[in-house]
């Protein structure tokens, strides 16, 4: 691919006036901004990346690096220094550099211990541990850095003293003040706006009651019941305790947005037969090798409904109207077998579709399915009647909407149900199932009701 030097030249001197800038204290340009003009660069020039990179600053770098996505991450340690990568992850929350750490660990399991040595023992354990949570659980989203105080605390000397850690940089983003009693454990927390008006003599103890506010999870908890809280409560941040009721970190409002976007990112590409971690990557083997076994799979099914149709064949040549009327059928079971899943496992993702919530769900899509299925068979009935001359026509192909669409609303959400009760992600296979199955159901009741009706 040919480079277009004009833009390359363009974005490298953008980058390298921030940089500088940076160095003088000078600018205000937010990390996101220089990834992105980072990822622009390593479209256009791996060797123009490499050598910009090397020059930006550990600090600078540590927030740069949070924003880019995880495959960029792993390649820093082709690039960088272990020294240069170990500075960088120093300088990042406990989180990011846990995350970092993983990422390098996938393929550079050494470099990725030399990093961890560098920690001070305290900070190598914390990042051990956030490290060691399974994905699904709610510490391995958390942070460490956060600002507590004891509830016997002067409220005028905890200020003081969170004016210092921040002017050290040692802790960012805090709304809140976490409070603990004497053993660590949580007792609640108060917004920093709260206390604006009370007296700076005051104890947090004499803050009256109702301005805690005590919203937590435990540290195995699952991260959708996390995000569900978060957003449900409009919450900045939320305490993370561990199963003594000890506060170990907090999971603030940024973390929550990437895990809702990966999310909804990882469903619908799911949905669509796609591996998203596969397509994040640069070698376009392994991106259509994840992509053909899903369409290899979906060869098989289709071979399924065409054996269908096999079976009516003397039908079929007997009536070329049949032939004609088939895509018909599969369009519309298929489109709306679709939208019934794609609701069923949306809802499904958000926890609206809970227990007995399963049937009421089922027994709504198959309703709204025999409504529309008796719409359109109308209209196509009709449709099928002044385009062929037929009568009997229009009613078979009528019937067969009914049932094809009926088919669609009821497995469009039996499917996914089944998948999760199986432990299977229900986003993963939904829609080549469904799609043999309306197919299916679609060509057999529509060939099989003209082989009895007009034949």
């Amino acid at each position: 691919m040919e480079i277009d030097q004009e833009e390359l030249t363009s974005i490298l001197h953008i980058l390298e006036t921030e940089i500088n800038q940076y160095k003088e204290s000078e600018t205000s340009v937010h990390p996101y901004d220089i990834a992105e003009q980072l990822l622009k660069v390593r479209g256009l020039s791996n060797q123009a990346y490499e050598q910009i990179i090397k020059k930006i600053p550990s600090s600078l770098f540590a927030d740069i690096l949070s924003e880019l996505p995880n495959h960029v991450q792993e390649e820093t340690a082709d690039i960088l220094s272990v020294k240069k990568l170990a500075n960088i992850a120093l300088h990042m929350d406990t989180d990011d550099a846990a995350t970092l750490i993983q990422n390098i660990s996938e393929d550079h399991e050494d470099v990725s211990q030399n990093i961890l040595e560098r920690f001070t023992e305290e900070d190598k354990e914390i990042i051990e541990q956030l490290i060691s949570y399974e994905e699904y659980e709610a510490g391995s989203y958390m942070q460490t850095e956060l600002f507590h105080a004891k509830i016997d605390e002067n409220i005028g000397k905890a200020l003081e003293r969170l004016r210092g850690l921040k002017t050290s940089g040692d802790v960012d983003n805090i709304w809140h003040v976490h409070l603990v009693n004497e053993r660590n454990k949580y007792l609640g927390s108060i917004g920093l706006e709260e206390l604006i008006i009370f007296d700076r003599d005051l104890n947090f103890e004499d803050v009256p009651y109702e301005k805690h506010k005590n919203y937590s999870v435990n540290h195995k908890q699952n991260i959708k019941e996390v995000v569900e809280m978060v957003t449900n409560y409009n919450l900045n941040a939320i305490a993370v305790l561990d199963d003594k009721n000890r506060l170990v970190g907090r999971i603030t409002s940024d973390d929550i947005i990437d895990i809702i976007q990966e999310s909804a990112t990882e469903q619908i590409f799911n949905l669509a037969g796609v591996n998203d971690e596969a397509e994040q990557e640069e070698n376009m083997f392994q991106i259509g090798k994840t992509r053909a076994i899903w369409l290899g799979l979906n060869l098989l099914t289709a071979i399924a409904a065409s054996l269908v149709i096999g079976m009516f064949d003397a039908t079929i040549q007997s009536l070329v109207a049949l032939a004609i009327l088939m895509p018909i059928v599969a369009s519309m079971g298929g489109n709306a077998g679709t939208q019934t899943l794609t609701v069923t496992v949306r809802q499904m993702a958000l926890g609206d579709i809970e227990g007995d919530d399963a049937k009421k769900t089922i027994y709504k899509e198959v309703i709204i399915s025999l409504v529309n299925g008796t719409l359109f068979a109308v209209l196509i009935g009709v449709i099928a009647y002044l385009w062929f001359n037929m009568p009997m026509l229009g009613v078979v192909i009528g019937l067969s909407m009914i049932i094809n669409l009926l088919g669609a609303g009821f497995f469009g959400s039996v499917i996914p149900l089944v998948l999760q009760k199986a432990g299977v992600d229900p986003a993963i296979g939904s829609t080549v199932l469904l799609t043999t199955v309306t197919d299916v159901v679609g060509f057999f009741s529509f060939l099989g009701l003209a082989s009895i009706i007009l034949l």
